[in-house]
Order: C-alpha cells, then sequence, then structure tokens
C-alpha cells in the first residue's frame, strides 16, 4: 500500500513521490505482480537476464534529483520463495536546500525462502543537501538480503567539497523479528567527522554492503578478505557476525567502490543464494 504524504502547495516547491512494488513466485518464475506509483517514481518492465526465477527491476526517478522538502517512498515486498534484483539506472543526486528536508525512505520484506538484491547506484550529496535516507528491512526466516548503499560527499570532480548542509541515516534490518542491524549516523559539512580516523578520515566516497539471513562460509570469508581496492590509498574491510556480512570501503571513487562490490558479490552470491552474480546491464551505459 502506498504511503506518500499529501501534495503540497506549490509555494513550497517540493514533490512527493511512492512507489509500491509486489513480487510472488508463480510457479519457476518471479513476477512483479503489484505495481502502484504516485508522483515521480517508476519502475521499468520486469527482465529476466538469469532466467525466469530471477527478476530485475530498475527502478527510476525521473526528475533525477532530489530537491529540499521532496519526499519519496520505496516499498518493496517479496513473496515466499520470490527472487528479485533491484537498482536504479544512474546516480541519484541530493541538491542543495534553502530550508526543507528532502527524504527517502526504503521499505523492503521478504517473506520465507525469498531474496531481496537492493542495488541502487551511488548518491551524490551535494553542498548545502539537507538528507535524511533510512532503509529498513525486515526479513522472515529463511529470507535473504544483499545490499549496497554508496555515498558520495560533494561532486569532487568539480572541485566541491561537503562544507556545508547534513546528512541523516538509519538502516535497520531484522531476521524473524530480532535486530540483526541497526545503523545512525549523522554527517554535518565541514564538520571534523569528514577528516576525523573515526570518522571519513579525509575520503569523499563511502560505501557499505549488507548481506543478511545467511552464514558466510570461511572459504568465501577468506576470499572476500583477500579483494583489494583498485584505488590508490583505499581503505576497505569486512567482518562477519552469525547471520550477517558487513563491507566498508572508503576512497574518491564511487566506480571503485561499485567494483570492490562486485568483486565481493562474485564470491558471496554462489554461496548465499546458488547464483554467478550477473552485473546489470543497466551499469555499464
Amino acid at each position: 500500500m502506498l504511503h506518500c504524504p499529501p501534495y503540497a502547495d506549490p509555494i513550497t516547491s517540493c514533490w512527493p513521490a511512492a512507489l509500491d512494488l509486489g513480487f510472488e513466485r508463480c510457479g519457476e518464475t518471479t513476477r512483479l505482480v503489484r505495481r502502484e506509483h504516485r508522483g515521480p517514481l517508476r519502475v521499468q518492465k520486469a527482465l529476466y537476464p538469469e532466467g525466469p526465477q530471477l527478476c530485475h527491476s530498475i527502478v527510476l526517478h525521473p526528475p533525477a534529483g532530489i530537491a529540499g522538502g521532496d519526499r519519496l517512498a520505496i516499498g518493496i515486498e517479496l513473496g515466499v520463495g520470490a527472487q528479485a534484483l533491484l537498482t536504479t539506472p544512474g546516480a541519484g543526486k541530493w541538491y542543495r536546500s534553502a530550508g526543507s528536508i528532502a527524504e527517502q525512505v526504503v521499505t523492503i520484506k521478504v517473506r520465507a525462502g525469498a531474496t531481496a538484491e537492493w542495488l541502487p547506484q551511488e548518491s551524490i550529496v551535494f553542498s548545502g543537501a539537507l538528507a535524511h535516507i533510512r532503509t529498513d528491512v525486515d526479513l522472515e526466516a529463511g529470507a535473504r538480503f544483499i545490499g549496497i548503499e554508496t555515498l558520495c560527499f560533494g561532486r569532487r570532480a568539480s572541485g566541491e567539497t561537503f562544507d556545508r548542509g547534513s546528512l541523516h541515516l538509519g538502516t535497520d534490518v531484522r531476521l524473524d523479528g530480532r535486530m540483526l542491524w541497526r545503523e545512525r549516523g549523522a554527517v554535518d559539512g565541514g564538520s571534523a567527522l569528514l577528516q576525523s580516523p573515526i570518522g571519513l578520515a579525509g575520503f569523499s566516497v563511502c560505501s557499505t554492503v549488507l548481506i543478511a539471513g545467511s552464514d558466510v562460509d570461511v572459504d568465501a570469508l577468506r576470499a572476500c578478505r583477500g579483494v583489494a581496492a583498485s584505488e590508490v590509498g583505499a581503505r576497505c574491510g569486512v567482518s562477519v557476525l552469525p547471520q550477517l556480512f558487513v563491507g566498508r570501503y572508503l576512497g574518491h571513487s564511487a566506480q571503485a567502490a561499485r567494483a570492490w562490490f562486485v568483486a565481493l558479490w562474485q564470491h558471496l552470491r554462489p554461496t548465499i543464494i546458488g547464483r554467478e552474480a550477473v552485473v546489470p546491464r543497466i551499469w555499464n551505459t
């Protein structure tokens, strides 16, 4: 069911949008059986580059950027045994705000035996942006989740640093009602956290990989720890908890962060869901 705030009057210039997607396993095929939208959020037709059991979908935000006051709500639900991979056609852009907060909330519910892969491309947080990003994942027993979140602070290629604004982050992952992972973050533009060794350590790109609902075997973990960043000077590492894998990347290149994720994915995906990693074609355009 769509959850989207009512449209504001034109003076506020905010642009709320909602997208509600439902995937179901029908025989040997995962089908996109529910697709509701309000405002500027859409999804392209279901794609099957890996065969009928796993559905690929591309989430579109036609304005291409999120401005102050915008509210995006994305709901994704997978039925028992369904498999779906969702990504975006390009980087998300969080624009400078005159004072209103922009918000994106992603809610993912995964039923027993289902697998959800939420793999959006990077988010670029412009200097002066006021952004709140929240992701909530609820897994039933036997469900699995693979996700990545990559953030770029400022526009390094244009010489822009994140010297103004703020970004608030929240991620919850639950398995059968039990909290597996809870993370909260607040990064203020120009703050000491951007340079601190316990913060971003002077890097402009950070990426987090989460895999939940399955233990990672020793061989796969060893292989992941052997994956080096292609970017000189970047920092990366992985760790495991029961039913949870966490990867972290710090650098200056979103492309290098993605390449690092893909290398991890190639080691982990076969053991987690029994499939080789297939990079979405849209990432190469």
